[in-house]
């Protein structure tokens, strides 16, 4: 397996930790999937900048977050910036009785000297349908 498809595959395991994370309402595997100087907007905009405003949130939202059904993510594109960055485009599905709503993060991402991926500039886009 070349280097690029090898991280191609680290990258998708990083978004299917995101899904169980969010699924499972755990505020602190979702947060161990960031970098230290990471910033993360919310679905509403919300600007969150270090890792200690990420964990603020998290904490105070995730754990007593309530929606109906599920909510799937698939890392559709990935595109890398260098090396040891790469820019994701993930496509979030809730699944509920209501009908499917989707959003559209974009993730950007960067490979640590381990070889592990972490979550570093990321936006959270509610997509509407008119």
């Amino acid at each position: 397996m070349n280097t690029e498809t090898a991280d191609i595959k680290a990258i998708e395991q990083v978004v299917a930790a995101v899904e169980r994370a969010q699924r499972a309402k755990d505020a602190e595997g979702f947060l161990a999937l960031f970098h230290p100087d990471a910033l993360w907007t919310t679905a509403h905009g919300k600007v969150l900048i270090g890792f200690e405003a990420i964990a603020e949130f998290t904490r105070a939202v995730l754990p007593h977050a309530s929606w109906d059904g599920e909510v799937t993510y698939e890392a559709v594109h990935t595109q890398f910036l260098r090396p040891d960055v790469a820019a994701v485009k993930v496509r979030q599905v809730h699944h509920s009785a209501e009908g499917d709503t989707e959003g559209a993060p974009l993730y950007v991402m960067t490979k640590q000297e381990n070889g592990t991926w972490l979550l570093h500039a990321c936006q959270n886009t509610e997509v509407r349908v008119d």
